[in-house]
């Protein structure tokens, strides 16, 4: 399919090839006939992208401000290759749009295959988008219309929230697309609409929505004048300017006691003189209404009843769909401008140069039966089987772009034969930057295709041990970023599938610390002592939203499975022997924050008698270093700050190494190493296996209040299944 692609580094925008995504949990498919263009929105992502470093960094400072965070906390050469990582990494553009339902994901009992839908789903041919985010096109609506649906919802809420009734009057301020659909919203509601923007035309059109007035520069005298003296009732701003002129405007033309709400982007230096004498509010709309950015809402498709919340993000689309069907709402006026998809890039061009005026401009589709679904893309065709490692990685995000995916290149012993995406639009670009031979959307034709020896899976925590499980039974053998599960069945379910493959293939999972040469330091400093150790590992997390995705139990399993695994997988390598206990208890009170578990400390009692403690904390700052490891056993002792120094002593005698990294490239390598050689695997299934249990029952632990055993908590897996060292 076609797909309209903005690099942000480059500033290159073209219509590309991206193999067809799948519908996901709670996800509609959708094939697109038709997509509007935000100009307002798109056309700054696209002056942005064209911007030099320091431009970009200028329009920018929030992000400049978490760069010099990184800087200090991880250094500059590593915080440089993740920002040009970062910059280029493919940005999709577009977010209203209309199509046919394909298919439906698990838990979608709203729609079916042909049902006629607009959703915000980019400018794509086919779309994966939360059934949430969509809405039914009524039959006498063409997609072309429909495809304004999600632009109109915006303003949709604007016009709810400036709460005026009947009869009453609300001035417009910019009459681009969403200013014009909520002057025809508006003027259903029965209320008195005036409106003024630069563009004269676009006043016109808003007469004959039925404003009773609109022309440029008009002034709080005019308004009042229209309204008896009394003023508007509510003043909606849906401007783009960074000019404080359309502000000013409003405060001088709202009554008292009035309402304004901004739902465009202008300057926002509000006058306290007219707010404070008029007692005015001041509200700014959240763009399609409540739902917005909520993953419990958008993601999860967690509805809100309308007994409690009457109009969310959905029903405010399919209101405007409604409006549209029953003659509400008038689009065909508003479209200027139509292009096939394959000619997006001209449109951008007309938009960005202002060479002909526009207003609406809509990306046309082929349509869907003279279109063939692929989900394979073919990067490249003069491969040659190597005797090195073909690898098929799944997923595509941050981690894998920015840490896994360049300690790879820095190995010889792999081929980049396949890339997996959900979407299918970072895996392209990654594929093309790293010279991978295909790239697709559906997994299974990873573990399918015969040129991959090894798959590494670097999706989110939620899909890892089906993953896992798959990719065994498949026969091929696998890295999986941690955690390798988030419950005791998941890791019940990876042993079967060792214990049915007889151990044959190899499963390693990235507790990259144990690598690193600070941890190999400080292993070689205990060589021969026999009496238990002690080691004190402490995080400094920094906090993160308690609604992130890794905070969800069933979704990231949260701070202890997803990270503090590193830290028991790390003590358990220093002392050369896995827990076999754990308690763990985290902050609490009436003043304790939402999530409690990521300020927590974690005891574990080890095989040989050692005991470790893993305080994990998100309650400092990030300023300080992130990770500092202590141990003690023998008459010795060890220190590992932040990875960047280590410091033995021994004999009244202490040695300081300066080192650098957390071990990726070292854990890929000794991986590559393990399969050419074959023996061992790098780490044991039994630590593996116990690490694992141990992070998911540490947090069990917190809940129950309870030291609890790993013999004694994962009934049902075999400590010897398959062989498996």
């Amino acid at each position: 399919m076609q797909q309209v692609i903005q690099n942000i580094r480059s500033g290159e925008l073209k219509v590309q090839v991206i193999p067809e995504p799948l519908a996901g949990p709670g996800e509609v498919l959708i094939a697109n006939l038709a997509s509007t263009v935000s100009a307002g929105t798109e056309k700054y992502i696209r002056e942005l992208a064209k911007k030099s470093l320091i431009g970009k960094a200028r329009a920018r400072p929030d992000q400049v401000r978490r760069v010099l965070q990184k800087i200090g906390q991880e250094g500059l050469m590593t915080t440089i290759r993740q920002v040009q990582a970062k910059l280029s990494e493919p940005m999709t553009m577009g977010y209203s749009s209309a199509g046919l339902v394909l298919a439906v994901g698990e838990g979608v009992d709203r729609y079916r295959p042909g049902d006629r839908v607009a959703s915000n789903g980019p400018h794509a041919g086919v779309v994966a988008v939360p059934m949430n985010l969509c809405g039914r096109v009524p039959e006498n609506v063409p997609f072309d219309h429909a495809a304004f649906a999600v632009i109109g919802s915006i303003g949709m809420q604007g016009v709810r929230l400036t709460r005026v009734s009947l009869g009453e009057t609300v001035l417009v301020i910019g009459l681009g697309l969403i200013g014009l659909m909520a002057v025809q919203m508006l003027r259903a509601a029965g209320v008195n609409v005036i409106g003024t923007d630069l563009d004269e035309g676009r006043c016109h059109l808003a007469e004959r929505f039925g404003a009773i007035l609109a022309r440029p520069n008009l002034s709080a005298g005019i308004v009042e004048d229209a309204t008896d003296g009394v003023g508007a009732d509510a003043v909606l701003i849906a401007a783009a300017t960074s000019s404080n002129g359309p502000i000013e405007l409003a405060a001088e033309a709202v009554r008292q006691k009035g309402r304004i709400v901004l739902i465009g982007v202008v300057g926002l230096d509000i006058p306290r003189k007219p707010m404070y004498l008029k007692e005015a509010e001041f509200v700014v709309s959240c763009s399609y209404g409540p739902g917005r950015y909520a993953p419990d809402y958008e993601q999860r498709g967690h509805d809100y009843p309308p007994g409690l919340v009457r109009w969310t993000e959905q029903r405010n689309i399919q209101a405007v769909l409604d409006l549209m069907g029953g003659g509400g709402i008038d689009i065909e006026p508003l479209i200027t401008h139509r292009f096939p998809i394959d000619d997006a890039t001209r449109a951008y061009d007309m938009i960005e140069s202002g060479s002909e005026p526009f207003l609406g401009v809509v990306l046309n589709y082929p349509p869907v039966e003279s279109r063939e679904l692929k989900r394979t893309i073919e990067l490249r065709s003069d491969v040659v089987k190597s005797d090195r490692v073909g690898i098929g990685v799944l997923g595509a995000g941050n981690f894998a772009r920015m840490t896994m995916l360049p300690a790879l290149q820095k190995s010889d012993a792999y081929d980049f034969t396949t890339i997996c995406s959900a979407k299918g639009v970072s895996a392209r670009s990654l594929g093309e930057q790293l010279g991978f031979t295909r790239v697709v959307t559906d997994e299974s034709a990873v573990f399918e295709d015969s040129d991959v020896d090894a798959v590494f899976i670097l999706t989110r925590h939620d899909q890892h041990a089906r993953q896992v499980a798959a990719a065994l039974r498949a026969g091929k053998h696998v890295f999986v970023e941690k955690p390798l599960a988030i419950t005791t069945d998941e890791l019940i379910d990876i042993d079967r599938a060792i214990d049915e493959t007889g151990g044959k293939r190899m499963l390693l999972v990235g507790f990259n610390r144990r690598f690193s040469k600070a941890a190999r330091l400080v292993r070689a400093h205990f060589e021969g002592v026999l009496a238990p150790m002690t080691v004190s590992f402490r995080f400094n997390a920094g906090a993160i939203p308690a609604d992130a995705w890794i905070q969800h139990p069933k979704e990231g399993g949260g701070r202890i499975i997803g990270e503090a695994c590193h830290a028991i997988d790390l003590a358990a390598y220093l002392i050369g022997s896995p827990p076999v206990r754990v308690y763990a208890e985290s902050i609490g009170g009436p003043h304790a924050p939402e999530i409690t578990e990521d300020q927590s400390f974690i005891t574990c009692r080890h095989g040989d008698g050692s005991i470790s403690n893993i305080a994990y904390l998100a309650g400092g700052d990030r300023a300080m270093p992130k990770e500092r490891i202590e141990v003690l056993g023998g008459g010795r002792m060890a220190v590992i700050d932040d990875f960047r120094t280590v410091h033995l002593a021994r004999g009244g005698k202490v040695r300081h190494e300066k080192v650098d990294g957390k071990g990726h490239a070292d854990e890929v390598a000794d991986f590559a190493r393990a399969l050419r050689e074959g023996g061992e695997w790098p780490i044991a299934w039994d630590h593996l296996k116990a690490v694992s249990l141990a992070s998911i029952l540490a947090v069990r632990s917190m809940h129950e209040g309870v030291m609890l055993s790993l013999v004694d908590e994962c009934d049902g897996a075999d400590d010897t299944a398959g062989g498996a060292p």
